[in-house]
């Protein structure tokens, strides 16, 4: 468990934040590159993130930010506790509906899809810095084995996260720049990286919510289903017609 206020004083959580808008900068620099050309493409930007903020906050209180009610510190966790799957499901929505409410036809997801997994790596860095999303208990005889503040062998959680946002971002950019598909880009992010975290979190420190699972793997379904589904929706869509689907 993490100690806030050791954590507040010692600065670490004043670094970590800085991450993460550090994280947030990048992807908006990325997406500034296609605003240029069309700038009301900067609200859909926005509206992205409005609805992954939201998402990340929602899954954290109903996977186990309700665990902190009680504890003297609840504000704090409750204030900044939040999760990549939430996100990425808010974030989806967020989209759609400001793409609804600008009118914009065009698919943006393959842009999502190299920003994302950067925002993401870059976010994680500053976990491995915070000391948070730990993994479980493990044989500290193990190769892989870390040991976190308080001298306990964990899992490698957050560098396991880390590194598979990094190959999917070395894989997809070639594949970005050869048009190859297109508009599939982010379906395929969605549908691998709530297939890793689905069976990452069998060894993450987390509570489980229901029939063993955590709050997290049963968002990280929603991503594989959300993925699939409006993946076939566009890999089945016949003419030229125009799309509103991420």
């Amino acid at each position: 468990m993490v100690d806030w206020e050791k954590a507040i004083q010692s600065g670490s959580f004043g670094l970590y934040a800085w991450i993460m808008l550090g994280g947030i900068v990048i992807g908006g620099w990325l997406w500034s590159r296609r605003w240029k050309k069309e700038p009301h493409l900067f609200g859909i930007y926005v509206g992205g993130l409005c609805g992954a903020f939201i998402g990340a906050k929602i899954l954290y209180l109903v996977s186990e930010g309700y665990l902190h009610f009680d504890d003297e510190n609840w504000l704090f966790y409750v204030a900044s506790g939040k999760t990549i799957v939430g996100a990425l499901l808010g974030g989806y929505l967020g989209v759609e509906l400001t793409k609804k409410l600008l009118e914009h036809k065009k698919a943006t997801g393959d842009w999502f899809a190299v920003i994302v997994p950067l925002s993401i790596a870059f976010g994680r860095v500053g976990c491995l810095r915070y000391g948070c999303c730990l993994g479980e208990k493990c044989d500290p005889e193990k190769w892989y084995a870390m040991v976190d503040k308080t001298g306990i062998a964990r899992w490698p959680a957050v560098p396991l996260e880390l590194g598979f946002n990094l190959l999917f971002l070395a894989a997809i950019l070639p594949i970005k720049k050869a048009g190859v598909g297109k508009g599939q880009l982010f379906h395929a992010y969605l549908v691998s990286y709530g297939a890793f975290r689905l069976w990452h979190g069998f060894y993450r420190n987390t509570p489980d919510l229901i029939f063993g699972l955590s709050g997290y793997q049963l968002g990280s379904i929603g991503l594989i289903l959300l993925g699939g589904i409006m993946g076939w929706r566009r890999h089945t869509q016949s003419g030229p017609r125009p799309t509103t689907v991420v």
